[in-house]
């Protein structure tokens, strides 16, 4: 009776791998390095991007010579601007993209209430 599939071929007794394999006589160490920068790609992208020191953006320095009390100032009313703009865009959303938006206005509110505090200590009399 014959096999419905040939049998495979016979192995060189010379060599147990075939030669013709490109994984024949690959480099175990160059393999093991490349597994590990793909790992550290995948797992550790942090790594690479942390690897140079953050040197801040010289466009928008705060003037070293400004006093408390104007930066607080300053402060308080950004503060105050993004809570109207938050409200804004708000009024524009609907269902939880609204939610979130007022849950933000509101974090923003209780940090211009604590600069408020800040300016407050810094100036009493003001």
């Amino acid at each position: 009776m014959k096999k419905p599939t040939p049998n495979p071929p016979e192995a060189d007794n010379a060599s147990d791998s075939d030669p013709t394999s490109p994984y024949a006589s690959i480099d175990t160490r160059k393999l093991h390095e490349a597994a590990d920068r793909a790992l550290d790609d995948y797992l550790n992208p942090g790594a690479h991007i942390m690897a140079t020191p953050y040197t801040p953006n010289e466009m928008f320095f705060v003037n070293p010579q400004a006093d408390t009390e104007s930066l607080l100032a300053n402060a308080c009313e950004s503060l105050a601007s993004a809570t109207v703009m938050l409200g804004d865009f708000a009024a524009l959303l609907e269902g939880t993209h609204r939610k979130t938006l007022l849950g933000i206005a509101q974090v923003v509110m209780l940090g211009e209430l604590a600069v408020n505090k800040a300016l407050d200590n810094v100036d009493p009399a003001g």
